[in-house]
């Protein structure tokens, strides 16, 4: 069945998602839903805590099962693969609550990101590219993780991923937990990392901050996507406005 939904692009999506399905037990957290993502753009899903954000997310990354719905990327079906097989395929999540390992250092950790990787060379230049990125990490780079602060892990986290070199990178509520001003730091890195041609899919609950720096759009509700246009015209949708940013 075709969507009645506003297409991004005419161009073939990068990667793309028909009749998604993920239940827990009876409770259907999605329902079926249709998105796609394309080629160096910003792509996000945003909505309410429990609009089953993360589960699309997990689902993508192959850790949780899905119900139903076929998932293509690069051409590619993976619907089926195993989490590795998807990370190597160049699908790399960002999960939320940032999960560093802290009791390894900084170091160690952005190492773990490039377990995929044999060539040391590439390793090094993407470990230079990421230090650029967050110059805090090079500083801290011999400490032990779990003595930075929120936001620093949330960095690493991005870090970590970067270095398994994604063609696209999911990222799972970046914002959550951090003060507003570290928030705005982050969002402008990820709007960098964009830039130099990384595509971006974003699951945010901070639908103002997320809809700024996205290309396009889709707004999920109690499993269903019910929304979806470009970042500027959702920001401006007054449903959008009245449900999530205080009319």
């Amino acid at each position: 069945m075709s969507s009645p939904l506003p297409s991004p692009s005419t161009a073939a999506p990068l990667l793309s998602v028909r009749g998604l399905k993920v239940a827990y037990g009876h409770i259907e957290a999605v329902k079926g839903i249709d998105f796609d993502l394309h080629e160096g753009r910003i792509t996000t899903l945003v909505g309410a805590n429990g609009a089953g954000k993360s589960t699309t997310l997990l689902a993508l990354s192959g850790l949780v099962k899905k119900a139903a719905g076929q998932v293509t990327f690069g051409g590619q079906d993976i619907a089926a693969l195993a989490p590795h097989r998807i990370v190597r395929s160049g699908l790399v999540q960002v999960a939320e609550g940032r999960a560093t390992l802290t009791t390894l250092t900084v170091h160690e950790n952005l190492e773990l990101g490039a377990y995929t990787g044999r060539d040391r060379a590439q390793r090094a230049r993407d470990l230079d590219y990421v230090y650029g990125l967050f110059p805090r990490l090079k500083e801290r780079s011999g400490g032990l993780a779990g003595n930075l602060s929120g936001g620093e892990q949330q960095m690493l986290a991005i870090g970590r991923a970067l270095m398994a070199r994604p063609r696209v990178l999911l990222l799972d509520e970046p914002s959550m937990g951090l003060a507003p001003i570290i928030v705005q730091d982050i969002f402008r890195t990820l709007r960098a990392i964009n830039q130099a041609g990384l595509t971006i899919f974003l699951v945010e609950q901070n639908v103002k901050q997320a809809l700024k720096i996205a290309d396009y759009g889709y707004v999920i509700e109690t499993g269903r996507i019910v929304l979806a246009d470009t970042g500027a015209t959702l920001l401006r949708d007054p449903k959008v406005q009245d449900a999530y940013l205080g009319g």
